[in-house]
């Protein structure tokens, strides 16, 4: 699976927030859940904080979506 290129804004978002702006949960509770469950990985491996800051290079997958982090143009 290729993994979706995804710019930040600053230096980096948590995980919540990146789940949110990807379309992949509808809100912040759904996001919370899936976390909890141990149903998202980051480089790999399950995470269970959903404040982990994510930064250029980290790769976050869900189910069949993938996403990679890229550095962006800066804060908007």
């Amino acid at each position: 699976m290729t993994p979706t290129p995804f710019d930040l804004r600053g230096d980096h978002i948590t995980l919540d927030a990146l789940l949110k702006a990807t379309g992949l949960v509808g809100s912040g509770g759904a996001a919370k859940a899936l976390i909890a469950e141990g149903r998202v990985r980051v480089n790999g491996q399950p995470e269970l904080r959903r404040g982990r800051k994510l930064r250029a290079g980290d790769e976050v997958v869900l189910g069949d979506a993938a996403y990679r982090l890229r550095a962006g143009a800066g804060p908007a």
